[in-house]
């Protein structure tokens, strides 16, 4: 029997604002499909229809910059609950925590992370400095603005570096570059960012070892899956690039598979879930959230990124660790919903006492 409740699915249609996505040189770039752009307006339609045969009133509406016309459709339409899946509005990411704020203001409750700690959790060094007062591990690190002048004396840390856009999500940015071995490495992919994206850059000291992705759902660590890097070739760094998540049939897609779950010992496996859910909590994560790990030769975890409302699209890393644990994809999305609706029904009930 289909749950009373009316479900809105918010998400922001795919707006490309870079020239390039992939962090690498036109010549470089890639010829094959982009599937970031290219399935997701077929997810979206996918996830209504699986929410339709939970929920009895189901619809969903794209978000630009046209802040009137959300505000009239919530309004109007007064959902029990947003399924948020807005990543960014018209291609610019920085706008994501601002929607949330915005349904936080006017009293819709909405799944997955709140305004707060979506922001803190895009700006890569300020989720660093959180992790690290709290005595989680993460590699060393430093922010480039674009239009500073890089000098030696500046990078005051331990080579291999990779460099990053401080905030941006999705992979963006990231190709077979973006580690670096030396000063003269750095400041030729620096001038490249620089001139491509125009944006912070942030540079860590990159740890060689095993790439974690640890899925946590409502508080409970999913299995944890590893990218698999076999037969990447040796010249190219173990790293998960844009190439690697979205350009079909190139070279890091083909060779960064993910195996879940990840084959750990015990004491290992338990390192890694614990310091996986403290970095959830002080991030103030809420429903779901993906722990990014790298685990250092000495086994030493150090967390890389938290990634607050990560991609759940049915072949998304979240649904295949979901999946390990007994949990199809259409209870995952009814599980999530069903979180944000739970909300709403306790602040009804605190209001009323």
């Amino acid at each position: 029997m289909k749950k009373e409740a009316r479900i809105l699915v918010c998400y922001n249609s795919p707006v490309s604002i870079f020239p390039v996505y992939n962090g690498k040189p036109g010549e470089n770039s890639h010829a094959g499909i982009d599937l970031s752009e290219y399935s997701f307006v077929s997810q979206i339609n996918q996830i209504v229809e699986i929410l339709s045969e939970k929920f009895q009133v189901v619809e969903s509406f794209a978000v630009n910059r046209d802040v009137t016309s959300l505000i009239n459709k919530l309004n109007s339409f007064q959902p029990d609950a947003i399924v948020n899946f807005v990543e960014s509005v018209e291609g610019i990411t920085n706008y994501e925590y601002c929607v949330a704020a915005l349904f936080e203001l006017l009293g819709f409750e909405f799944t997955g992370n709140t305004a707060v700690t979506l922001g803190n959790c895009l700006n890569k060094l300020r989720t660093k400095a959180i992790l690290k007062s709290y005595g989680i591990k993460t590699p060393e690190a430093i922010t480039i603005e674009p239009d500073e002048s890089l000098t030696k004396s500046k990078i005051k840390l331990n080579y291999p570096l990779i460099m990053k856009l401080e905030e941006e999500d999705a992979s963006i940015g990231i190709s077979e570059y973006s580690v670096v071995r030396n000063f003269n490495e750095l400041k030729n992919h620096f001038d490249f960012l620089k001139k491509t994206y125009n944006k912070k850059i942030i540079v860590e000291e990159y740890i060689v070892g095993r790439e974690l992705n640890v899925a946590v759902l409502n508080g409970k660590v999913l299995p944890i899956s590893e990218i698999d890097f076999t037969g990447l070739p040796e010249n190219l760094p173990k790293i998960v690039t844009y190439d690697g998540k979205w350009i079909e049939n190139s070279t890091y897609y083909n060779h960064t598979k993910p195996v879940c779950p990840a084959k750990l010992n015990s004491r290992i496996k338990s390192k890694i879930e614990k310091v996986a859910l403290e970095a959830y909590r002080v991030m103030n994560c809420r429903d779901y959230a993906r722990v990014d790990i790298r685990l250092s030769k000495e086994n030493v975890p150090y967390v890389i990124e938290v990634n607050p409302n990560p991609d759940v699209s049915s072949d998304s890393g979240f649904a295949r660790a979901a999946s390990a644990t007994g949990i199809d994809y259409s209870s995952l999305l009814e599980t999530i919903t069903n979180l944000a609706l739970n909300r709403k029904r306790n602040d009804s009930i605190n209001q009323a006492i």
